[in-house]
């Protein structure tokens, strides 16, 4: 049971967060250990997480609260790859839905060579999240992380679900949570495989972009891309977490300490741009995951299908297997239209489907 000393202590810590006040990256640390272990009444928690992130956290105060979440939370799983190992996920909470990105992305990129310790969640907003549509492609959320860690091994690709690697803290909180808080921050920037060298890591707004790269260089990431893509002839505000098809994109890219910020577009890929409603999401989760499924079977040659494998580009971009963003384009639809990125589906079926304990 929580003390009352303890309970005034975190109260005042709410009322001098709604006052403006920061946290150095210990005190956040504190602060949010309390609230992954449970050690507050779930209405101070709430107040807590709404108090921070409405008074915008500091690059510090996230740090802190990363190293929480890594330190008490994340279980892990490793990775025996001679050759990097990338993660491809998003904030989610952005304005613009679009079909779930990451997810094939994920597959593109994996069947060009590339090792993917993917992670994701159910949705928080729009319609579906990653977790939604692996377990509709056939994926046990359920499974033991040692299949994940069996598939990402032997498969070169794995599905990490929140739902099971952060199992004490933070999938309490987000069944929960209907709002935005540190942890659509956070969540993306975990690091359920220790050996994720590589990041392609979506943003649903231009600073947190900029406050997720900085967060992952005090982790210690060595390449880093964050993009926060546009549509043209669209309020800027309104954007996406992903590399657009539709019109510019802003990106963050962290490479071995460096930071830098520019802009592509999609003739930087090699495509022209299309209208926001050829990527628009689906009504339902099952909608959206039955076309990601088509586009990999390769009965969806258009728009869609450019704007995963932009995505997969990106990856093979930052992991230095190509030396643009057009020739990276290029190996993901060579992926997609050979047929290997769906085989990378069925392989991860193998590992991580119902009834895959035998493949480990």
């Amino acid at each position: 049971m929580t003390s009352e000393a303890s309970l005034r202590a975190f109260g005042k810590r709410i009322s001098a967060l709604a006052s403006g006040v920061t946290m150095s990256r210990q005190e956040a640390y504190e602060a949010y250990r309390d609230i992954i272990l449970d050690r507050q009444p779930e209405l101070q928690q709430g107040a807590f997480l709404a108090a921070h992130f409405m008074r915008n956290p500091t690059t510090e105060e996230l740090s802190g609260a990363w190293d929480a979440l890594d330190r008490h939370d994340t279980a892990k799983v490793s990775a025996h790859a001679t050759g990097p190992v990338c993660d491809i996920v998003g904030t989610g909470s952005d304005p613009l839905k679009t079909l779930n990105c990451s997810s094939p992305a994920a597959l593109i990129a994996a069947a060009c060579g590339l090792t993917i310790a993917k992670k994701g969640a159910r949705l928080v907003s729009g319609v579906s999240g990653a977790s939604d549509i692996f377990e509709w492609l056939g994926v046990a959320l359920e499974a033991p992380l040692e299949h994940a860690e069996a598939a990402l091994n032997q498969a070169g690709i794995c599905y990490l679900p929140g739902e099971a690697f952060l199992k004490s803290g933070w999938a309490r909180l987000i069944r929960h949570m209907r709002f935005t808080t540190a942890f659509n921050i956070l969540g993306p920037l975990t690091m359920p495989c220790a050996e994720t060298s590589i990041a392609v890591i979506g943003a649903y707004a231009p600073q947190v972009s900029d406050q997720m790269v900085a967060i992952l260089r005090e982790t210690g990431m060595e390449v880093a891309l964050s993009p926060y893509g546009m549509v043209d002839g669209v309020d800027p505000v309104h954007g996406m977490d992903e590399f657009s098809p539709c019109g510019p994109t802003r990106v963050v890219e962290l490479r071995h300490g460096a930071i830098e910020t520019y802009e592509v577009t999609p003739e930087d890929f090699g495509i022209r741009p299309v209208p926001f409603d050829a990527i628009r999401s689906l009504a339902t989760a099952e909608e959206n995951a039955s076309f990601i499924l088509d586009v990999l079977q390769g009965n969806h040659e258009g728009a869609a299908a450019d704007f995963f494998s932009i995505n997969a580009a990106a990856a093979l971009y930052a992991a230095g297997m190509a030396d643009t963003y057009a020739g990276g384009f290029d190996m993901a639809r060579q992926a997609l239209a050979s047929g290997q990125a769906m085989q990378k589906l069925n392989q991860l079926r193998e590992f991580q489907g119902a009834g895959a304990e035998m493949a480990v």
